[in-house]
């Protein structure tokens, strides 16, 4: 074969590729354009109030693992304790921090160690103490204390402490709406099919103003590193979630908020302590459960703004966060790779999992390695600039598309962003986001890979400024 047959070949790979991938998102768009729609066409005239009063609806056990949360750890369990929801219990998991998370929390909660039943159904690290309040105004708290065996041990802590058949994972530096829970849980009384776990949008709360645990103002984050991550978050919960829940394809509940079928969980034996990538692995092994035993059930995503997260503000703590989801994403991949065209799990292993694997896991790599393939092209003198120039633009042009798109999605459903200033800062942010912000997210995507393999499996610090506090306004 001659070095210009070769090159034809490869040629026509990476155009093949770039061409399905694009097929696939704008079929997920579309997807996620009706999913919406009918959702909101659907919920339109809902009270969801009525839940509080039902019968039929479920008790709630929210677990929190909290690990060096010191700053902004009282805000965020005062938001939890605030949820508007009738039957519920708030459970930190104070997963050993070395700052002064569990100090911070007993001085504002007036904690005292209690004797509480653990059923250790989960295997954890020791739990050195279980922590009630004196206060009646804080008596659905219950703050677990552990030796340190990352977050997904603490979620198994949580899991054995917890006395309710719903359990609520979240990520303790979350703001969460006031309606989240009853929202959450309308899916598990109104689906034909049993439904093992629902999610919904997180956005990014950066430059946001919470009072009492509250989100009062919402702002676009004044840095750009956050702007680009809320970018990147609407495409992909409006533009990639809420199109696989339509299909019952969806892989992922965001660890950031989701609600789980407890039972469902215990009996595929809790989240994997030997993964950084624990919520995607725990509702891969899931669904695969309930296929094993033949079992009709549902994910559920819905598109309502439910939590409100603080993103990393510096690209080195990004940069971890993101090694970490690569990472993550590749020991579920392999984990599950049986999966695979594996006809027997239906849209899971004919669908679902070979996007992730081709268009997640497979996507930095063949970026990097075209850009080192076009750069030998322009050395060994094969290089077609008109054609690489029409090529790049068609790209770039694609990806503001797809980005406007997720953004068109948002001002016609929830439009948390009223401002029109917000709404210029996002667009002047997905202009450059190409071109400033996406390579350094194939890069950091290629580097998971290399960590991995180099068999790295550390969490990651990720440092928190916590969240800007509006002070109460005072009366003269």
């Amino acid at each position: 074969m001659t070095l210009h047959n070769t090159i034809e070949i490869l040629n026509t790979a990476v155009f093949f590729y770039a061409i399905t991938i694009s097929i696939a998102y704008v079929v997920l768009a579309l997807l996620s354009a009706r999913a919406i729609h009918v959702y909101m066409r659907k919920n339109k005239f809902v009270d969801h109030n009525l839940i509080l009063t039902s019968p039929h609806a479920p008790s709630v056990s929210l677990i929190a693992p909290a690990y060096n949360e010191e700053k902004s750890i009282v805000e965020n369990i005062r938001s939890l304790l605030s949820i508007h929801y009738t039957s519920f219990e708030v459970i930190i998991v104070n997963d050993g921090s070395k700052d002064n998370t569990l100090q911070t929390i007993i001085d504002a909660y007036q904690l005292v160690p209690v004797q509480y039943f653990v059923n250790n159904k989960l295997n954890t690290k020791t739990v050195r103490a279980v922590y009630k309040s004196t206060n009646r105004a804080f008596k659905k708290l219950i703050v677990v204390d552990k030796e340190n065996g990352g977050k997904a041990d603490a979620l198994n802590a949580g899991i054995n402490v917890s006395q309710y058949d719903l359990i609520t994972c979240i990520d303790v530096d979350c703001v969460v709406e006031q309606d989240a829970i009853l929202k959450l849980v309308k899916p598990f009384l109104e689906e034909r099919n049993h439904v093992i776990a629902t999610g919904g949008v997180v956005r990014i709360a950066n430059s946001c103003v919470v009072r009492h645990g509250r989100l009062v103002e919402i702002h676009a984050p004044k840095n750009i590193i956050p702007r680009y991550q809320v970018i990147e978050y609407l495409r992909a919960f409006l533009l990639g979630r809420m199109a696989w829940s339509k299909l019952n394809g969806l892989l992922l509940i965001s660890g950031a908020l989701g609600i789980f079928d407890k039972s469902v969980v215990i009996a595929c034996g809790g989240y994997r302590t030997d993964t950084v990538g624990e919520d995607m692995e725990l509702v891969v092994r899931m669904r695969k459960y309930m296929t094993d035993h033949k079992l009709k059930y549902r994910v559920v995503y819905i598109p309502d703004p439910l939590c409100w997260t603080e993103a990393p503000d510096d690209y080195k703590v990004l940069a971890r966060q993101r090694n970490r989801w690569m990472r993550g994403t590749m020991e579920t991949l392999w984990f599950h790779k049986y999966l695979f065209l594996n006809p027997k799990y239906g849209l899971l292993g004919l669908v679902s999992y070979p996007f992730w694997l081709f268009f997640e896991w497979l996507a930095p790599i063949v970026e990097f390695l075209g850009l080192l393939y076009f750069i030998f092209l322009v050395f060994i003198g094969y290089s077609n600039w008109h054609f690489f120039l029409i090529l790049f633009f068609t790209v770039y042009f694609f990806a503001i598309t797809i980005s406007i798109l997720a953004l068109v999605y948002e001002e016609f459903s929830y439009r948390q962003y009223a401002k029109h200033a917000d709404i210029i800062k996002f667009i002047s942010t997905l202009l450059v986001e190409p071109l400033i912000y996406h390579p350094r997210s194939v890069w950091w995507g290629l580097k998971g890979n290399l960590d991995k393999f180099k068999g790295y499996g550390s969490w990651g610090e990720m440092t928190r400024t916590g969240f800007t506090e509006k002070p109460s306004e005072s009366k003269e």
